[in-house]
């Protein structure tokens, strides 16, 4: 191994120290936002481990380098849909994507880290998780933008979808086709599953009916094991997380030989391309991915070349109809 992949690299210094990564780079570039004990530590331990800042790393964040860092779930064919309307609006706005994975034994911090390393002028975060604290801390060496989640504190920008909105469209929608019976599969842990489920229960209250809530999953095998316990005490309606747990719910309807949507009308949400399948064919809630990424580099440009303040933008989604819902099927 060489010298200089033996060197010590701002994260290892993160780790001895017992900090994020930010609050270490926040520290040896002088920068305020860390406690004089804090500051202290890292140092200390920075010198332990014998860490020497990369110049030329240094060189490459002094200069522009018209990149901005997006960070996406490689688990999610929603972020890639998102991902693709970025390159094509960063584009058309000077600048170019680096694109940097959330994935298995590849933790968002990890991913962050790479995007500052190679320059990202400003970070878009889809669906992020960390804390509010670690996400200022971000946004203190460059502008930040989270995508799909706005609780993101006064210093992040946030672009989003209107989750009420577009639960009470959902439920609107299965209502007029005569459903009471409407039942809904959550999105576990996932980032919106806790609005999306509260929003449903306040809706069906709303409209003088019994929610009831299915734990699920954003992923197909979540959506497989809801529909195991759908099929117990059947509805005529389902409301799924997204449309990967949509396709899950479908595959166990289908392989009890439950029928949709005569027996059950399942409706998805983001509108994916899955949904969008010639056999599948999915009724969904759709985000709209474009005009999403659309904002979320809009806002990362804006504040690169000048805007002060960090903003927030708040999409209204809608509905697209395909093959998968239908009226109630008739009381026996």
């Amino acid at each position: 191994m060489s010298e200089l992949q033996r060197r010590p690299t701002l994260m290892d210094v993160a780790e001895a120290a017992g900090v994020s990564r930010a609050l270490v780079s926040i520290v040896m570039r002088g920068a305020p936002g860390a406690a004089e004990s804090t500051r202290q530590r890292v140092l200390d331990a920075a010198r332990q481990l014998g860490y020497r800042a990369d110049s030329r790393a240094r060189l490459l964040r002094s200069s522009r380098t018209k990149l901005l860092g997006l960070t996406f779930s490689s688990s999610q064919p929603f972020h890639a849909e998102i991902v693709d309307a970025a390159y094509a609006e960063a584009s058309a706005r000077g600048y170019e994507i680096a694109l940097s994975a959330v994935a298995s034994g590849r933790p968002e911090a990890r991913a962050i880290e790479t995007l500052l390393d190679v320059g990202a002028e400003a970070l878009i975060i889809i669906a992020p998780t960390l804390n509010v604290e670690d996400l200022a801390l971000h946004a203190r060496q460059v502008p930040v933008v989270s995508l799909l989640r706005d609780n993101v504190g006064d210093l992040v920008d946030s672009v989003s979808s209107d989750d009420y909105a577009g639960i009470a469209i959902a439920v609107d929608h299965l209502v007029g086709l005569g459903h009471s019976r409407i039942f809904h599969v959550d999105g576990g842990t996932a980032v919106s599953s806790d609005r999306r489920r509260e929003t449903y229960r306040t809706e069906m209250i709303r409209r003088g009916l019994q929610p009831v809530v299915v734990p699920g999953g954003p992923g197909e095998e979540d959506g497989m094991g809801a529909g195991q316990i759908l099929q117990a005490d059947l509805p005529t309606a389902v409301i799924a997380f997204n449309d990967r747990s949509a396709l899950g719910i479908m595959e166990s309807f289908r392989a009890a030989g439950i029928s949709i949507p005569a027996d059950v009308s399942v409706l998805g949400y983001d509108d994916s391309h899955f949904a969008k399948l010639s056999y599948v064919q999915l009724s969904s809630i759709s985000q709209d991915a474009p005009l999403l990424a659309a904002a979320a580099v809009g806002r990362a440009v804006d504040r690169i070349e000048g805007a002060k303040s960090p903003g927030s933008v708040v999409r209204t989604p809608h509905l697209v109809l395909r093959k998968t819902t239908a009226r109630a099927p008739a009381a026996t």
